[in-house]
């Protein structure tokens, strides 16, 4: 008989001890999905639970038709693990349903919500409430959960004013990449879903927020969406994103640190990301090996290519400063077949050479979990995603690179720390020890 899924992690937490515990939980959560039990889902958008939003991908393994009633009830955006056998402190983790999943939440004996692996309780698991600005329509009757969602338990406004990608098709799509596919499917299903959000929508929503978050949860937007290689209403890359930033520094100066996702662009470009009041550059290299980089970014290789890609990312700390230019990888990527690494060594090896190449220039990446999203050409082939292994000696590696030059952790990610981090999407900041952020956060 084969090990359980328990056997696997209770192994990995006794190998890797300088790991919290409760990374290597969400690190499985993440790259394997969660089930839920149908009394465990809210049904009720208008109800007492955050809905998870499909803030940009699916983040699903298993198309809207195929999660049941997870797809008809919307499940929570993130949830929050506490307690359990294993002693978690508060984890908070992005929802990535799998109705396959060993982990599975229901409903205990006292009613309360737990989270099951193989059968047996592990941990509690607490709901996001539903944040006041949610419960608000812009004029137009769109919601603030479609224009502006939050995620990170509310500390990230996640602004995605351009719901699809240039690079468009088997030739030029990144290969684990479902922005796309999400922006057919919710259409298909009847959902909200807006293409492109005006600049007046985004500051409507805005404007709910800053009033009805008294508490100042809310402390960063994100704008991004997908890659635009010709223009899209008649303005190129830098300035369709910046016209957004613009507007809200001019209507709330200050208020949130102002970020954009987008590729890398020439210098003049990111220079004008700058003008228009952007703070944090995320210029995505995806995966270090030029090999990979070239399969699974076809796209990006045939307009940009990967070394002008990386030499624009270096420019642009010019502009930013380094600390500031934060590049994200998909972390797990690197071991997908038929072309990825065939061992766990092989990849740690190749993520830790494009980690030191950045940190060294005081450049400090950041990753997400791969959710190997079944409509995608590698999460189809993958559907187990990357070992557990993988990804809990990433995050050791990420630390004790980023030790060995003196960093602290990326502004614009909340606090560090286990039992305080809440970047929902992988389990860095976790892993990072406490107060090792700067002063921005």
């Amino acid at each position: 008989m084969g090990r359980s899924r328990t056997d696997e992690v209770e192994d990995l937490m006794a190998r890797f001890p300088g790991v919290p515990r409760e990374a290597v939980i969400k690190e499985d959560l993440l790259r394997g999905g969660i089930a839920f039990d149908d009394e465990a889902l809210t049904g009720d958008e208008g109800g007492d639970v955050k809905p998870k939003s499909y803030f940009i991908f699916s983040f699903d393994h298993g198309t809207l038709p195929e999660l049941g009633a997870a797809a008809l009830r919307r499940p929570p955006e993130e949830i929050v693990l506490t307690g359990g056998p294993y002693e978690l402190r508060r984890t908070v983790v992005s929802v990535r349903v799998n109705p396959n999943s060993p982990y599975r939440v229901g409903v205990t004996s006292d009613g309360s919500l737990g989270l099951m692996l193989d059968g047996r309780l592990i941990a509690d698991v607490g709901l996001p409430p539903m944040p006041d600005y949610y419960r608000h329509t812009l004029p137009n009757g769109k919601s603030v959960m479609e224009v502006a969602p939050t995620i990170q338990w509310g500390y990230l406004i996640y602004l995605t004013v351009f719901r699809v990608c240039q690079y468009f098709g088997a030739k030029e799509e990144c290969q684990y990449c479902d922005i796309n596919h999400n922006w057919r499917q919710h259409k298909a299903a009847g959902r909200p879903y807006t293409g492109v959000k005006s600049v007046e929508e985004v500051l409507e929503a805005l404007e709910i927020i800053d009033k009805h978050d008294t508490a100042g949860a809310s402390r960063a937007y994100t704008l991004t969406g997908g890659s635009i290689t010709s223009r899209v209403q008649g303005l190129g890359e830098a300035d369709f994103y910046g016209r957004y930033a613009q507007a809200i520094e001019e209507r709330f100066p200050g208020r949130w640190i102002g970020k954009v996702v987008a590729q890398a662009l020439p210098k003049e470009d990111v220079q004008r990301f700058h003008d228009y009041g952007i703070r944090i550059y995320h210029p995505n290299y995806e995966v270090w090996d030029r090999r990979l980089f070239e399969l699974y970014c076809p796209g990006k290789e045939r307009y940009v290519g990967r070394d002008e890609w990386h030499r624009r990312i270096l420019d642009s700390a010019e502009i930013f400063g380094p600390r500031n230019v934060i590049p994200n990888f998909v972390a797990g990527v690197e071991m997908a077949a038929p072309a990825g690494f065939t061992t766990v060594d092989e990849a740690i090896a190749s993520t830790e050479e494009g980690l030191r190449f950045f940190m060294s220039r005081g450049i400090t990446p950041r990753f997400t979990t791969w959710c190997p999203e079944p409509t995608t050409p590698l999460g189809k082939q993958n559907p187990a995603g990357a070992p557990l292994e993988y990804h809990i000696r990433l995050l050791e590696t990420y630390r004790g690179t980023m030790e060995e030059f003196g960093l602290t952790s990326p502004p614009g990610y909340g606090p560090s720390g286990a039992g305080r981090a809440v970047f929902s999407v992988s389990s860095f900041m976790d892993s990072l020890p406490e107060g090792m952020q700067g002063a921005e956060d």
